[in-house]
């Protein structure tokens, strides 16, 4: 079969890694890619908002299944546009990504069908939000509603940071039209996971836990990111939790948005927070997670393009997910300057070492080819993942790759999976 994968970054790398492995693929196409994605799919200049020009590419290629991977495009109704043309699309319809395009819709849906999360209000009116935060505790949280590439959450320690957080989302629009409206609330303590799954509109199959690290500099300081490590499985993600999560998260969020007419089918990405009241939501994405999906896909051993096939004809219930009893840590190669600025057109060196090496991937994220060379294209340029029987040699052989590589600029944490030790 042919397939599309729609995107161009670290998260698409993986999963055109995990659809070559399929023994039910001959050909893979992906708009509009990447230099390292280009090694194992023919790369489409398109880009991924183009629904008219990939839906005309699919048809004349007759593509019978397309990826829609990223956030923006799955929010304005990619899958839609997809399924209009008859052609199949794995991935939330618009009125499902609802779920990760609006903060205060899935707030509500949560509040509405008793899921666990933390107390907030909405507010689409700046003033409105400043009088709520004369009484509110602190520290205090932060959300622009809209897509916000991961960076539009702010956590206020004082009044004064939260009255400026406030101008910097409503006011000033440093997020977009993502800042048209805002959530506010309360803060949680707890370790954060992050757990993807599978879904078919009414079944639901966890795939292995994974953890993020979004702040730009050691010890978690500095701005948000979209991601600059993760490991998986996460060793603070027990049978127990699992367990609840299924019964009062996971589960209920399916039939909630069933139940509201906006059926989902494709992957939720459950960002959690485990609280000293136990589990609670902190997030959804509608999607898989990126870097998340460059430690989780590594570890499945189950075909995903079966699994896909699955959630879009509602026969997820006859699929067991199998993933490998080993552990995989991802570190981000970036740009120094990232999230704010950096400069662009380094060569990239070292990425033959990874050739013929079990067990260590680089996926790209921000690279494209220029004069036959690999070079550096974006924030976050690389994501560099090891497997290892455990997380302690998983992480020992990720830093080992990570120092394979090098280009001007060159820059990553140092403690990516550092929590590993303390489990």
């Amino acid at each position: 079969m042919k397939v599309l994968v729609v995107g161009g970054g670290g998260r698409e790398h993986a999963i055109v890694r995990s659809v070559a492995a399929s023994e039910r693929v001959d050909k893979i196409y992906c708009a509009p890619g990447n230099a390292g994605i280009a090694q194992l799919a023919e790369c489409v200049d398109i880009g991924v908002m183009e629904f008219e020009k990939l839906t005309d590419f699919a048809l004349k290629e007759k593509i019978d299944l397309t990826i829609v991977a990223p956030d923006d495009p799955l929010v304005a109704g990619a899958v839609d546009a997809f399924e209009s043309k008859g052609l199949r699309a794995f991935g939330p319809r618009a009125n499902a990504a609802i779920l990760e395009g609006s903060k205060a819709f899935s707030k509500d849906l949560m509040k509405k069908y008793n899921i666990p999360t933390a107390s907030y209000e909405n507010f689409d009116d700046a003033d409105a939000a400043l009088k709520y935060l004369e009484t509110a505790k602190f520290p205090i949280v932060l959300k622009a509603d809209g897509l916000a590439l991961g960076k539009g959450v702010l956590i206020c320690n004082t009044h004064e940071e939260a009255v400026e957080g406030v101008k910097t989302i409503m006011l000033d629009k440093q997020f977009g039209n993502a800042g048209n409206r805002m959530v506010i609330e309360e803060f949680m303590t707890g370790r954060e996971v992050s757990v993807l799954t599978f879904v078919d509109g009414k079944t639901i199959r966890p795939m292995t836990s994974a953890q993020d690290h979004k702040r730009a500099l050691d010890g978690d300081k500095g701005l948000n990111t979209g991601g600059m490590g993760t490991f998986s499985p996460s060793p603070f993600y027990t049978k127990e939790i699992d367990e609840y999560c299924m019964k009062n998260i996971y589960q209920p969020t399916v039939d909630a948005m069933a139940a509201e007419g906006r059926e989902f089918k494709g992957v939720i990405f459950f960002g959690l927070m485990l609280t000293n009241d136990g589990p609670k939501v902190l997030e959804y994405n509608a999607r898989f997670g990126d870097p998340e999906a460059q430690v989780v896909l590594p570890r499945m051993n189950s075909d995903i393009i079966d699994v896909m096939e699955a959630c879009i004809d509602g026969t997820l219930d006859k699929i067991e997910l199998d993933f490998e009893d080993n552990a995989a840590v991802c570190v981000v190669l970036a740009s120094k300057g990232y999230p704010v600025k950096y400069e662009k057109g380094f060569e990239i060196r070292g990425l033959e070492k990874f050739d013929g090496k079990d067990g260590y991937y680089v996926f790209h994220a921000g690279t494209k080819l220029k004069d036959g060379k690999v070079v550096t294209n974006g924030g976050r340029v690389l994501g560099v993942t090891a497997l290892g029987a455990d997380l302690k040699s998983a992480r020992a052989n990720a830093y080992e790759a990570a120092g394979w590589i090098d280009f001007d600029n060159k820059y990553s944490r140092s403690d990516i999976g550092k929590a590993i030790d303390e489990a």
